[in-house]
């Protein structure tokens, strides 16, 4: 599978497991706090454009990083919870 395709059926497969939770999320906050990046820049790389235009997904240290920073905010979520 060429690198073009794999990123597409990649940037796929987020958008569609992101959709269920992408309305209640402050994706602001989000790349602030774990990329250290602006929203602007989340939505980019979630949309795979950059700011000139070109195509850029997340590569593979994002991908990793968006995965640890989910869990770690749905840990947090939880222990919020625990203390109602």
């Amino acid at each position: 599978m060429t690198k073009n395709i794999k990123d597409s059926i990649v940037s796929r497969d987020i958008k569609r497991h992101l959709a269920d939770i992408l309305l209640s999320v402050s994706w602001m906050d989000f790349a602030n706090r774990y990329f250290h990046k602006s929203s602007s820049w989340f939505y980019n790389k979630f949309h795979e454009r950059d700011k000139n235009g070109e195509k850029e997904a997340f590569n593979d240290e994002e991908l990793a990083l968006l995965r640890s920073s989910l869990f770690d905010l749905s840990d947090r979520i939880r222990r919020a919870a625990e203390q109602i």
